[in-house]
């Protein structure tokens, strides 16, 4: 099995606790004084102080331009669905909201797009079929 590990900045790690912990629902891992880890759908993330990176909307998917750079995990249908419910229950304010792109073609997906308390960017998206991930 191979996970990813991704490391980037917040400005405040209580509010990275209660957000990716509380509202997204990732089980913290290890920690210090100064960065803390979190299982984010599978993967590591950590999460240290310092300056934020900047983002802007340049990257052209179908109809949207999305922030760039961002984080991103791909879901079974049903998990996503369950995930974009319980963020639409707690008032989330989406960049883009829980929708399906590519409708009908390969690599049709639904997909959220949200920032952390920080500002960084996160897209959550689902696949019905996870072989469509990379279909072309």
């Amino acid at each position: 099995m191979s996970i990813f590990h991704l490391a980037y900045h917040v400005d405040d790690l209580q509010k990275a606790r209660a957000f990716y912990g509380g509202t997204l629902g990732c089980q913290e891992g290890r920690s210090t004084d100064s960065w803390v880890d979190f299982n984010f759908f599978g993967h590591q993330i950590s999460l240290h102080l310092g300056p934020v990176f900047a983002t802007a909307n340049t990257g052209k998917v179908g109809d949207h331009m999305v922030p760039m750079p961002h984080l991103g995990v791909i879901l079974p249908q049903e998990e996503w669905r369950a995930l974009a419910d319980r963020l639409l229950a707690k008032g989330i304010d989406f960049t883009i909201a829980p929708t399906t792109r590519f409708e009908g073609q390969p690599g049709e997906q639904s997909t959220m797009f949200f920032h952390d308390p920080a500002g960084n960017p996160i897209e959550i998206k689902g696949f019905a079929d996870m072989a469509g991930v990379f279909a072309t």
